[in-house]
């Protein structure tokens, strides 16, 4: 995901968007049909479904890659981003507006590309608008880890033991009445800023871990009410996830390996995410014993889009770890790369509660993270430095070339924004080696002055596949 989630500054607005409902919102009036003429992403005419009109509301410049991709195939699109940070983002690229509420009317899909519009998300669905989005209920299963591994167990997935704690003296206590390697995180209804903060423990005992909180504690007590602390799962890390229509899941599922660590070889700070390997699928093990059982869930809370849910799998289970109740970033751009259907029917169709049958490339697809400094920290003096650099192309070919924080000057794309994450690139093949190689061979199209990206994106699969397919979970 992308890194600026990891330093939101706007969970304040986030909350106070709880209390939004039906009456703060325009009354809702319905729109006619566009015209029916419409074109694909390579500017072909497309005579079967018509013009619509996508409103995109963000806290933070976040999905504006797929509001380009739809604009692209002749939509008319929106995009509303609350963030003054942000303010210069996609400029030259989509229409901003700065009240996305005086939009809702015009707009024949609102798309809320984050968590925390659950409620107005519900208000806009309960007045017959067409949204896609969080709901009340799928905002809690991302913010508040407590609420989401309850969840888990109550529909009958294997969640791993974990113990929640109010106090960091008490936490020391539990580790060194029960020995053991656990996982450190941040829970309740906490910011992304603060789950950032995570340590797994190294030692069989625990004592690294210990010695950790004893450390911190007066730091991190000021920062967090409650945290959990989780039984340490050795494994491959693995997600499975699906776009839901608001009734059931829209087949093929997508299953995706995260690469979260700043460095190759998974050195340095979590940044949220660097790059993603992925594969579409038909419904396997791994989706069968997880996602797939909170599909009632989904459908009483109204939930449309799409959701992913992360898993440590070995030779004992599949462990679910965590929610992701919207878009991911970049796994949207990734997506992109390997759907082949158009996105604006897609989107209004789910939207409209219709069945899709989504086309998708065969093989694989990888996404590669492009930034420059200060990413993944906050610099305002360090970004002085790139704010505006051209990004510059040897070629005229844009292919899997997809928009991070930038902006389009005289027709330069140059850096906008101040986190210094400027590009996903993709590719995709039949093989992993092959979409390595397609992706790889974009990124050196590009000149842009210091920037950086992990080189072992997808390098691992071989492993990760052959332990997998022995346990039975992938096929």
């Amino acid at each position: 995901m992308k890194n600026k989630e990891n330093n939101l500054k706007h969970q304040e607005e986030k909350n106070n968007s709880k209390n939004d409902n039906a009456e703060n919102l325009p009354r809702i009036e319905k729109n006619a049909d566009a015209d029916i003429n419409s074109f694909n992403g390579n500017g072909k005419h497309k005579q079967d479904f018509p013009l619509k009109k996508f409103l995109f509301v963000s806290w933070e410049s976040l999905s504006g890659d797929l509001a380009y991709q739809i604009k692209k195939e002749g939509h008319e699109v929106k995009i509303y981003v609350k963030a003054e940070s942000d303010k210069d983002v996609y400029e030259g690229f989509l229409d901003r507006v700065d009240n996305w509420k005086e939009h809702v009317n015009w707009a024949d899909v609102v798309v809320f590309d984050d968590i925390g519009f659950g409620n107005i998300a519900d208000s806009l669905r309960a007045s017959g608008k067409l949204v896609i989005g969080g709901s009340k209920y799928t905002d809690r299963l991302e913010e508040d880890r407590e609420f989401s591994q309850s969840e888990m167990k109550r529909v009958g997935m294997s969640v791993l033991t974990h113990y929640d704690c109010t106090s960091f003296d008490e936490a020391i206590s539990f580790i060194k009445e029960n020995p053991g390697r656990y996982v450190f995180k941040p829970s309740g209804n906490t910011s992304s800023e603060q789950k950032g903060i995570l340590f797994m423990a190294q030692e069989d005992d625990g004592k690294d871990l210990i010695e950790i909180l004893e450390l911190n504690k007066n730091l991190w007590a000021k920062k967090l009410k409650r945290f959990q602390l989780q039984k340490m799962a050795v494994g491959v890390e693995v997600a499975v996830g699906a776009f839901f229509n608001g009734e059931d899941f829209i087949y093929p599922i997508n299953v995706n390996f995260e690469h979260k660590k700043l460095f190759p070889g998974d050195i340095g700070p979590y940044t949220g995410e660097m790059g993603t390997t992925m594969y579409w699928s038909p419904p396997n093990e791994i989706f069968n014993s997880t996602l797939l059982k909170i599909k009632e869930n989904l459908k009483d809370s109204g939930y449309v889009g799409y959701i992913d849910i992360n898993c440590i799998a070995n030779a004992k289970g599949i462990f679910p770890l965590e929610f992701t109740t919207r878009f991911g970033y970049p796994t949207i751009s990734i997506q992109i790369e390997g759907v082949l259907s158009e996105w604006g029917e897609f989107l209004y169709k789910i939207a409209n509660k219709e069945k899709f049958d989504l086309k998708t490339k065969k093989g694989f697809q990888i996404g590669v993270c492009v930034v420059v400094p200060p990413f993944p920290f906050d610099d305002k003096k360090e970004m002085s430095i790139y704010k505006d650099l051209s990004i510059l192309f040897k070629k005229p070919n844009l292919e899997g070339i997809h928009l991070g924080d930038i902006k389009m000057i005289n027709g330069v794309w140059t850096i906008a924004g101040e986190t210094g994450y400027a590009l996903v690139v993709t590719g995709s093949g039949i093989t992993l080696d092959d979409a390595r190689k397609q992706a790889y061979g974009r990124l050196k199209n590009i000149l842009l002055q210091n920037m950086y990206y992990r080189t072992d994106i997808g390098a691992k699969w071989g492993i990760e596949s052959d332990k997998l397919h022995t346990w039975g979970y992938i096929y």
